[in-house]
């Protein structure tokens, strides 16, 4: 079991030691010429920690079940076609977009078990993420998983205004668990999952996801009885 100050310190991300250490320099340089910015310093430093933070997750472990592979806002739930460059099928399939801030985890893990049959990264813009037309435009690194049933899914890193550096932890033939770590985005952004036909997703949009955590569709027993949720706001 957990202690309260495991929740509050938890492990940084690989990525992040250097930018750490390049703001904590930054910060006593500033602080030296004017006094007064050392607060400052101080307080991106303590930003810039946060920020590549990479908590552990409690994965549910029920077969069938997709799970969150970001932190954020789920922003859209619709059909669209998965990316051309994954040679799936070129037939719409439901679409779940969660949108990170520079606020949120930015690690980002495999939402099923499965294989990781391709990967293709395409450069490109760098628009506001939260803009449809940035799942086409911008520049991103897609996956494409299969599972021990062979069903197929989609799940792609977006960047952003902010994104300049996408990473991934895997590479194809790799197999992977879900809530499994598989790469991260650089300041802020979006991961794009899509999900085989015939499966619905159980999340609406608005709602808060939380990677390795949240469950977004089930390949299950539940499939297709509920149909589209959808949210308040309360």
């Amino acid at each position: 079991m957990k202690s309260a100050l495991d929740t509050v310190i938890v492990p940084i991300h690989r990525e992040g030691y250097p930018f750490i250490v390049l703001f904590a320099v930054c910060g006593f340089g500033i602080g030296f010429l004017w006094e007064p910015l050392w607060v400052l310093g101080l307080i991106l430093t303590a930003w810039c920690v946060y920020f590549f933070r990479d908590p552990d997750r409690v994965t549910p472990t029920r077969q069938g079940l997709v799970i969150s592979p970001a932190d954020g806002v789920v922003q859209s739930v619709g059909k669209a076609e998965p990316p051309p460059e994954l040679e799936m099928p070129a037939k719409p399939v439901w679409r779940i977009c969660v949108f990170m801030n520079v606020f949120n985890v930015h690690v980002n893990r495999a939402p099923v078990d499965g294989t990781i049959t391709k990967m293709e990264y395409r450069p490109g813009k760098f628009l506001n993420a939260s803009l449809d037309k940035a799942s086409t435009d911008n520049e991103r690194q897609c996956f494409r998983i299969e599972t021990p049933t062979g069903k197929e899914f989609a799940v792609v890193q977006i960047a952003g205004l902010v994104a300049r550096r996408i990473l991934a932890d895997v590479e194809p033939g790799d197999e992977v668990q879900a809530g499994q770590r598989i790469g991260m985005i650089r300041f802020g952004s979006r991961v794009d999952v899509y999900l085989p036909p015939n499966v619905v997703p159980m999340v609406c949009e608005g709602q808060l996801a939380i990677a390795g955590e949240t469950v977004l569709a089930d390949m299950g027993g539940v499939k297709g009885k509920e149909g589209v949720r959808e949210g308040a706001t309360r």
